[in-house]
């Protein structure tokens, strides 16, 4: 079965997140999902209070930059908001946006060796494992968490280039694939990480999570165009909806048919009701979803 979400955007300010939360929720929407770009919400707080927030919604942080935050305290958090939500989250990292990470003196000569590094010391500390790290970037000496989660969670991965997503297949549990990505380039994604997750034995399906650019209601085309053109994707072929409900839930069936488990609708950054958004997408689109 597909599974479908929405993305509440952190260019919208941080108070308008629970009337979001409280309507995905009573709209039935299978997830909501947070970023923490970078210099807008963060995604540890936002997640905590939406899930504070809700009861059955889970909530999705895609994706955490691995160069921001030391590898312990990740997984302090996410250890800790899995024993107090029972496991409701979806955890994404990823090597962050090189631009944002050299603004805050983060930017590492290799992002894929940090990430590597960083996945592998995370996976073993919410599995409960005591670990040494002598990494090129992550350092642990006798580290455990005192307080690991009743069972592990998914650790899932942002990645773009061939590099990243052969990372994801051997380190990750599943990707993240940005709103660049065409039905084409997913079915590419899913070739590449399954068959490097193959090449190291790791068992299992890896969870394919996109993210499609969607507008709808008047002027729906136009305001796509727009968005698709401030993040320079407006060239890109195959790239975002914009429609009623049917045009955007075959949409997702496409996404879906090329290997995405989960499709995320990203609204315009000038939608001016996230709350609709989301009702729309959970009470619309969703029913014409295919499962």
């Amino acid at each position: 079965m597909t599974t479908l979400g929405a993305v509440f955007l952190p260019q919208h300010p941080p108070e308008r997140l629970r009337e979001v939360v409280r309507a995905a929720e009573g709209a039935g929407l299978d997830e909501l999902w947070l970023w923490e770009d970078c210099f807008l919400e963060g995604g540890i707080s936002s997640a905590t209070a939406a899930l504070a927030w809700s009861e059955r919604l889970r909530i999705g942080v895609g994706v955490l930059p691995v160069p921001l935050r030391n590898v312990a305290i990740t997984a302090m958090e996410i250890a800790t908001l899995e024993r107090i939500f029972d496991g409701r989250a979806i955890w994404g990292v990823g090597h962050g946006v090189q631009d944002w990470m050299g603004q805050v003196g983060a930017r590492v000569t290799s992002p894929v060796t940090l990430l590597s590094e960083y996945l592998e010391a995370l996976r073993g500390l919410l599995a409960g494992e005591r670990i040494t790290v002598h990494g090129r970037y992550v350092q642990l000496h006798d580290v455990a968490l005192d307080w690991p989660p009743a069972t592990p969670p998914a650790l899932l991965s942002a990645a773009t280039g061939p590099r990243t997503l052969g990372l994801v297949g051997e380190s990750a549990d599943g990707v993240i694939l940005t709103s660049a990505t065409s039905v084409e380039g997913v079915r590419q994604a899913v070739e590449t990480v399954r068959k490097c997750r193959a090449g190291v034995g790791r068992p299992g399906a890896p969870r394919v999570v996109v993210y499609v650019a969607t507008a709808t209601g008047p002027g729906a085309a136009e305001r796509l165009r727009a968005d698709l053109a401030r993040e320079g994707r407006d060239q890109l072929e195959g790239v975002g909806v914009a429609g009623d409900a049917r045009t955007i839930a075959d949409t997702v069936a496409h996404y879906a048919a090329a290997g995405a488990d989960t499709v995320v609708l990203q609204p315009t950054v000038d939608d001016p009701d996230p709350a609709a958004f989301v009702r729309f997408v959970a009470e619309q689109v969703r029913p014409l979803v295919p499962d």
